[in-house]
């Protein structure tokens, strides 16, 4: 077999009750013959359009020599380094795959003006970039692919020959790049972004970097044999059931990389997850662990863990209540996607669209539109400016009593979300922060950098149940940076981004803090203390 699941426990509970009714109702058939009716008639317009990735390592192949040849000429031009511009799927997946082959792929999923800045500055006359976007209107990657323009013109170099472009067929984005001259790749418009791994979303950016994107669809389409068959062996309706037909439903998902060979699937299969059930008040929230994770040592009735396995090591004795994943990367792409469809079936969901995700857009635009003064903080301690929405006062005014305020309306059911809006690369410490706020509250915590979350668990915040509380980390840059053509900064906008969900979120009724700060490697310290 391509790909594995074992699952013990509830989840292998769930298996033996739920799989012989998928199968009855031959689910994986209809699944990838593009039946659209599988998750209801409210669903149906929607799913009618969106199922093309049941056969995209197929139909993707024809990109492969296409790809290969612009790889090909861009290195005999003296390219050496491949930057990706873009945002949810349509960068996650790609930091997955060029992570597991081994290739260097700079993937700016970004607005904060310094991490953009040292992405301009890393080998501009070695580099290309592709810039993705799935509606060609995405303002993150249009700022960056401005950005862009301006710095090879600067460089004297024409960004036509430097710039790729990857999009929806007739989007804003590809009518303008193809008048410009930019070469365009199309994708799949049957293709939601968060399950276009397989598509030119993909493999794009990482055949560019120089992964084996042919052995990557192979995988692929050999897991295609037995995840399309009504099989109680299908590990696709397996780890489907597994995931979200407990009862009661865990409907927290930890997700621990242990032994397998993928770099971070976790981070990709988040995205996928809990934007794709996240919504009418119900969902599965995927936690990304590792083996020493807090969350491991206790006992949370409502998380699942879920081992990402080496092959080798998945086996039937799999611990108590667990389950276990393993096989290829391409396998894995098609096996998690296949089990998220199942899932929403369980859930009675629609897992093709994301009815929340565009209101802290709307926000973020709001705020950029009318650029209004930062409001006045709470207060201020260790020169961290505090703030609250949806609700939340504080009675002890330090840092120590703000976070506590925020932890007191964590729920027993409930799960706190850490959201950095801070350059990436520069700031690692920060996710330090995610074991500390988990070992004091004995819950669930995620962590997710803004604004790349926005496009993904952002929907789950809104849209799934009303269990969260938010603690944003938000910097103030010491130096910006102008998009050009634009009347707003990349600190601005991720400023605006900040805000913008954050209103979003309090009109929803969920508690938000908010920590602005100017020294990150200084308020990490300060703030990990005031968790302590």
């Amino acid at each position: 077999m391509t790909a594995t699941v074992v699952a013990s426990g509830a989840a292998a509970e769930a298996v033996a009750r739920v799989v012989p009714q998928l199968v009855e109702d031959e689910f994986a058939s209809r699944l990838f013959a593009k039946d659209a009716t599988l998750w209801g008639e409210a669903a149906e317009p929607e799913s009618a359009k969106r199922l093309g990735w049941t056969e995209a390592a197929e139909v993707s192949s024809a990109l492969v020599p296409e790809i290969l040849a612009l790889r090909d000429e861009l290195r005999a031009a003296g390219v050496s380094h491949i930057v990706l511009g873009g945002m949810g799927g349509s960068s996650l997946a790609p930091e997955v795959i060029a992570g597991t082959y081994g290739h260097e792929l700079t993937v700016l999923d970004a607005t904060d003006p310094g991490q953009v800045r040292s992405a301009l500055e890393d080998r501009l006359e070695q580099t290309a970039v592709v810039i993705s976007s799935k509606s060609g209107s995405t303002v993150e990657t249009d700022s960056q692919k401005r950005v862009y323009e301006g710095a090879f013109r600067a460089a004297g170099i024409d960004p036509t020959s430097r710039i790729v472009i990857v999009t929806d067929p007739g989007s804003p984005l590809d009518e303008a790049a193809r008048a410009d001259g930019y070469r365009v790749f199309n994708a799949d418009p049957t293709v939601g972004g968060r399950y276009s791994a397989l598509t030119a979303f993909g493999l794009v950016p990482t055949g560019l970097a120089g992964v084996d994107i042919q052995q990557l669809l192979d995988e692929a389409k050999a897991a295609e044999l037995e995840l399309a068959l009504d099989s109680p062996e299908n590990p696709g309706l397996v780890l489907g059931a597994a995931i979200a037909g407990t009862e009661p439903l865990k409907d927290k998902l930890g997700i621990v990389p242990d032994g397998t060979h993928i770099v971070g699937l976790g981070d990709w299969a988040e995205q996928l997850i809990a934007e794709s059930t996240g919504k009418d008040g119900r969902g599965v929230l995927p936690v990304v662990l590792t083996t020493g994770s807090p969350e491991l040592d206790v006992v949370i009735d409502d998380l699942q863990i879920v081992r990402l396995v080496a092959d080798a090591k998945a086996t039937e004795e799999v611990a108590e209540g667990e389950i276990e994943v393993s096989g290829s990367l391409g396998a894995q792409l098609l096996l998690w996607e296949v089990a998220t469809a199942v899932a929403g079936r369980l859930l009675g969901i629609n897992p093709y669209d994301q009815p929340d995700v565009e209101s802290a857009k709307i926000a973020a635009r709001g705020l950029l539109d009318q650029r209004p003064e930062p409001t006045e903080p709470v207060f201020v301690d260790a020169g961290i400016e505090v703030r609250t929405a949806g609700g939340l006062e504080i009675a002890d005014r330090t840092l120590a009593g703000a976070v506590s305020a925020l932890l007191a309306q964590l729920g027993a059911d409930g799960y706190v979300a850490i959201q950095a809006y801070l350059d990436r690369p520069a700031n690692p410490e920060l996710t330090g922060l995610r074991d500390a706020v988990a070992a004091r509250t004995g819950r669930p915590v995620t962590f997710g950098w803004g604004p790349r979350f926005l496009h993904s668990t952002g929907q789950y915040h809104k849209g799934g149940p009303a269990q969260g509380v938010f603690l944003q980390v938000v910097g103030t840059a010491s130096e910006d940076l102008e998009i050009p053509e634009r009347p707003f900064t990349f600190g601005q906008l991720i400023q605006a981004q900040a805000a913008g969900d954050a209103s979003v979120l309090a009109d929803h009724g969920r508690p938000v803090l908010t920590l602005t700060v100017t020294d990150p490697a200084a308020a990490t310290a300060a703030i990990r203390s005031a968790i302590a």
